[in-house]
């Protein structure tokens, strides 16, 4: 049970890392009236921007795949030719 609650604890921190390194998230402090407070922004269009380009670099690797696979692609092996 450990196990899992820091595989949890290590995926979220890495996402969270992840997202402030790419720009998805942001952090701005204010200080009003001796009363500092922060904030914390999301970007959506971001967000949305790089996951479409990860699914189009995902699907021209598979693409890729095809093409370099050719006519072999979807068929099993050939039989043997018997004597």
């Amino acid at each position: 049970m450990k196990a899992l609650v820091f595989v949890v604890v290590v995926l979220l921190a890495s996402i969270v890392g992840l997202g402030f390194y790419r720009g998805w998230f942001r952090i701005s402090m204010v200080n009003t009236d001796q009363q500092p407070s922060a904030t914390i922004t999301m970007d959506k269009n971001k967000i949305h921007a790089d996951e479409q380009k990860a699914k189009d670099t995902v699907q021209g690797f598979g693409q890729e795949a095809k093409d370099k696979l050719g006519d072999r692609a979807g068929k099993g092996k050939e039989p043997e030719p018997r004597p």
